[in-house]
């Protein structure tokens, strides 16, 4: 069997429709099973990430952050995706880990907006200026066509590259959204509950081990919170695992993940406040790995 090598050639085939039509369309097939492997130093770390859907094959995705990368000009995020045939278990497909990276982080964040943000939602919030808040400019532009973006960055430097309108008081710029995105490698929040707003929605996405969170106990606890899959956030990262240590929030409090029913996972009215947790488990990695191989 010839195993594909897939590189950035492929992106101009692949859209935004398509990316979240692929993650609904996986999360139709039996659960995942899943494996993480996790090991640092100091700051940095190797993430090794194992899935397998019954009917859609295997996939193994290491990636290394090294968030000292940018005084060197390398990126912080690095690594390899492999994909495996099914029934066979040969080797189908080596998918550039950047392209894989991107569609997958910002698709699981678009679906949830998708479901979650109301209709006419306009103003949009980026906090963070790097390659993950770069990509959810093109995805939350194909859903909200007449979207606005401002951004906000601990750098104001890296704010400024964004070409974006550049908030300078963060409070504020939350207050005003109608989309927060938060996308920081930050271990403290960020965004505070007393400042949000009724009918805003969160797409939280940066932070992504237990030491890690950009909102605080209050904003869990004033909103209807859901993840992209409970396996891969509950008790692994630091914005679930703190609220439901000081009480804020249970594990009852999380609505719905995407293997639920859609119905679930939806804006019940438009004065409510919505987050959404983005964990990036390995089967979003298959499910999107699988997309960008169909379309190469």
């Amino acid at each position: 069997m010839t195993v594909q090598i897939i590189g950035q050639e492929v992106e101009p085939s692949l859209s935004w429709a398509g990316m979240t039509a692929a993650l609904e369309a996986g999360h139709l097939r039996p659960r995942a099973e899943i494996r993480d492997m996790v090991l640092q130093r100091d700051g940095d770390t190797l993430l090794n990430r194992a899935a397998w859907i019954d009917g859609l094959g295997q996939l193994v995705k290491v990636a290394t952050v090294f968030p000292g990368n940018g005084g060197l000009g390398l990126p912080s995020v690095n690594g390899a995706v492999t994909l495996f045939d099914d029934k066979t278990g040969v080797l189908t497909a080596l998918v550039d880990f950047h392209l894989v990276t991107k569609w997958k982080t910002a698709g699981d964040s678009l679906l949830s907006a998708r479901r979650l943000a109301r209709k006419d939602s306009r103003r949009i919030l980026l906090v963070g200026a790097g390659t993950v808040a770069r990509s959810m400019v093109s995805a939350y532009a194909s859903v909200f066509p007449q979207a606005e973006f401002t951004v906000w960055s601990r750098s104001r430097a890296s704010a400024e590259a964004m070409d974006l309108p550049v908030a300078e008081d963060l409070e504020q710029a939350v207050k005003a959204a109608d989309i927060i995105c938060t996308c920081t490698m930050s271990q403290d929040s960020l965004v505070l509950g007393a400042w949000l707003q009724p009918g805003q929605h969160l797409d939280l996405i940066g932070a992504y081990t237990a030491a890690m969170r950009e909102v605080d106990d209050e904003a869990m606890a004033r909103a209807r919170v859901f993840v992209d899959s409970r396996a891969t956030t509950i008790g692994h990262i630091g914005e679930l695992i703190e609220p439901m240590k000081s009480g804020a929030m249970s594990e009852a409090d999380v609505i719905a993940d995407f293997y639920d029913d859609p119905a679930f996972y939806s804006r019940r009215s438009e004065d409510e406040i919505t987050i959404a947790k983005n964990g990036g488990g390995a089967h979003l990695d298959l499910m999107t790995a699988d997309y960008i191989a169909k379309m190469a």
